[in-house]
């Protein structure tokens, strides 16, 4: 059996999933095989595995902090919210239905044995494994039926870790509060309080933290910095997408979509000297960008009817026609086009009338699209010609099929990686990109490419455009994060917890 870790929070968006990264990358560090749990996650960010299964890209990016491949098992149940009230539910990386939240909740103790033959995958394989909660333990009104958070680490039967962000405020009234709303068999299974995101002088927090082990009667063994490290984020959560509308030499804009998926495929742009990425939800902070890119979504349709009525649209049309180009992947692909139909009700039913960017119209089907791909580009016109050949790896996870009008040319040629299926995807015009394949990026050769094309078409100089090597810059920071938490946790005591049971 594995020893076991649970991270826990006080809130969404504190911390957890990038401290479990943390603590992966520090076991691996110290010669232990590890791997990341999470038995359910709620996010639009996701993955595929080799097997063509669908999991979160939290436990994706855990995985790699620990020095493994990623599979379904560290993610038994993905959640994919299609609107305010209802989710895609994924078991075991198969689609099983679009739930409202009430329905969900009648099933969901039913996937117990389903989660615990993961779990117990992963136990029987590594020497540890990192487990992560969503949310708050303390929510009074789900615990229940409770099967992420301290109704996880009891059928686990793990000690846990309870982080609070000290960032956003009031960090003592968070860990107190939590603990306190906690019954006793919940508390006793807290062996220690972390706190994240400080900048300061600790010394002046220091009578606080005694305090709050006085209330509680836990220690604190972490007071964990506000490390500047460079991780994918697990969902629109995420702090850059509320970055800086800086404008560098090379402006590139993102349309942030009210349920944007997967914006982690832009992520290596963001390491490119004299390039601003910038992510915009209005008219007004769209300006004059070089590349407008449209990202993937969980709802297609009633995106691009935001972004129709908000305005964007037109500016986006706008700003094309006076030079920008436009690039979309995945949901944004499907928008480029004429019509996106949905015979089936996969999303909102009906059509919906496309950005007329490119001669495609699109059809929802029920089934789900999900493998691993890799190719090449074909011979894009416009700006990105210049790419024509350059490798691409990625995956598709989509439900609709694109057909191309006559005389259309594909962007892409890329064989799928479970099927061995050789095939064209993708649409090109003038200046006008789109592509199913996520990761599209994140060969350094094509971030480069895209860089340097814009950069061309400026008339500046030509060096632009170099890019690191972007796996080795993710390592990087994985053992830049992990140097930061070993010189502000109490790693002897966490490894003691490693030894206790709940």
């Amino acid at each position: 059996m594995a020893k076991r870790i649970m991270i826990q929070g006080t809130m969404s968006n504190v911390g957890k999933s990038v401290i479990a990264a943390g603590l992966c990358r520090i076991f691996r560090q110290d010669g232990y095989r590890v791997a990341p749990f999470k038995s359910q996650n709620m996010a639009l960010n996701s993955f595929i595995t080799r097997e063509g299964l669908e999991m979160g890209r939290a436990q994706v990016m855990q995985a790699e902090a620990a020095g493994v491949e990623p599979i379904v098992a560290m993610n038994p149940i993905l959640l994919k919210p299609t609107n305010d009230v209802g989710s895609q539910v994924i078991v075991n990386g198969e689609v099983v239905g679009t739930m409202s939240a009430r329905d969900y909740f009648k099933i969901k103790k039913s996937l117990v044995p389903e989660i615990m033959r993961a779990f117990r995958q992963l136990d029987e394989t590594y020497d540890i494994v990192v487990m992560e909660g969503a949310g708050s333990p303390a929510e009074i009104n789900l615990k229940q039926d409770d099967i992420v958070n301290m109704g996880m680490a009891k059928l686990a039967d793990a000690p846990v870790l309870l982080v609070g962000d000290i960032d956003r405020g009031g960090v003592f009234a968070q860990l107190f509060g939590t603990v306190t709303l906690l019954e006793e068999e919940e508390r006793r299974r807290i062996k220690g309080l972390i706190i994240n995101k400080f900048r300061g002088d600790k010394t002046i927090l220091d009578p606080g933290v005694e305090m709050l082990e006085r209330l509680t009667g836990l220690p604190v063994i972490g007071v964990t910095p506000y490390l500047h490290v460079s991780l994918e984020d697990e969902d629109s959560l995420s702090e850059r997408l509320d970055g800086s509308q800086k404008v560098e030499l090379i402006d590139i804009a993102v349309i942030r979509f009210p349920r944007i998926s997967n914006f982690t495929d832009f992520n290596v742009f963001e390491g490119i000297e004299g390039v601003s990425l910038r992510y915009v939800s209005a008219v007004q902070q769209l300006g004059d960008p070089d590349l407008i890119l449209l990202p993937g979504t969980k709802n297609t349709m009633r995106d691009l009817l935001w972004m129709r009525q908000n305005g964007l649209e037109a500016a986006v049309l706008k700003a094309h026609k006076a030079g920008s180009v436009i690039f979309g992947v995945c949901g944004g692909y499907q928008m480029l086009g004429q019509s996106i139909s949905d015979p089936a009700g996969v999303e909102e039913g009906g059509s919906v009338r496309g950005m007329g960017l490119l001669d495609t119209q699109t059809v929802f089907e029920a089934e789900k699209a999900r493998t691993r791909v890799e190719g090449k580009i074909l011979c894009p016109q416009g700006t990105f010609e210049s790419l024509t050949g350059t490798q691409i790896i990625g995956y598709e996870i989509h439900m609709g099929r694109t057909t191309l009008g006559e005389g259309v040319v594909p962007l892409t040629e890329i064989e799928d990686r479970i099927t061995g299926e050789c095939r064209q995807e993708g649409a090109t015009g003038t200046d006008v990109y789109g592509s199913y394949v996520h990761g599209i990026f994140d060969n350094e050769q094509v971030a480069a490419g895209v860089v340097r094309a814009l950069a061309k078409r400026k008339g500046i100089m030509e060096e632009m455009g170099t890019v690191v090597d972007f796996a080795a810059f993710k390592e990087t920071q994985y053992d830049l994060l992990a140097d930061g938490l070993r010189e502000h946790m109490d790693m002897d005591a966490i490894y003691r917890i490693l030894e206790q049971r709940g």
